[in-house]
């Protein structure tokens, strides 16, 4: 699925509709990218091997939807930020949609817009790896006690790329 070019979520991560549909909700997950340990039952310490032989220890933490589809983290948005970008995007975006798709979005964007402000404080803000705000945001925030982050995407600024 596309925005402005960039990839920005695939069908490998289900998505949860909410806001009346204008807002598609996707859980991300922390994992382990980089060196991976695999035992392969041999015993180091009799084969001469100490705890850091030939092996540069790269691993790191990162967000898997994040790292799959490139995201960059964008500064925070205050209010008057945000409401100037969501009239910026609803232009934009109203412009590019089927009159169908397009009034259907103008119907909920409204409800949407007010979820996003009731989280702001709590949102994290990505783009695409082309960089271009303007083909959409995504928001991520962590649902109370949660370990692991929720992504926010406008389903109407989505495209199904078929490859």
């Amino acid at each position: 699925m596309c925005v402005a070019g960039d990839e920005l979520l695939s069908d490998s991560f289900p998505y949860k509709e909410i806001e009346n549909g204008v807002l598609w909700e996707v859980e991300g997950k922390w994992v382990i990218q980089g060196a991976v340990d695999v035992d392969i039952g041999a015993n180091p310490s009799a084969e001469g091997g100490g705890e850091d032989e030939g092996v540069d220890d790269q691993a790191v933490k990162v967000v898997d939807i994040v790292d799959t589809f490139r995201l960059q983290e964008q500064p925070a948005f205050d209010k008057k930020q945000f409401v100037t970008f969501i009239k910026r995007y609803i232009k934009n975006l109203t412009a590019k949609l089927e009159p169908e798709k397009a009034e259907e979005f103008k119907k909920g964007i409204e409800g949407a817009t007010k979820y996003l402000l009731g989280k702001l404080k709590d949102l994290q803000f990505f783009v695409g790896e082309s960089m271009h705000d303007d083909g959409g945001l995504v928001f991520a925030y962590y649902k109370d006690g949660a370990t692991d982050p929720t992504f926010l995407y406008f389903a109407h600024g989505l495209k199904e790329i078929k490859c």
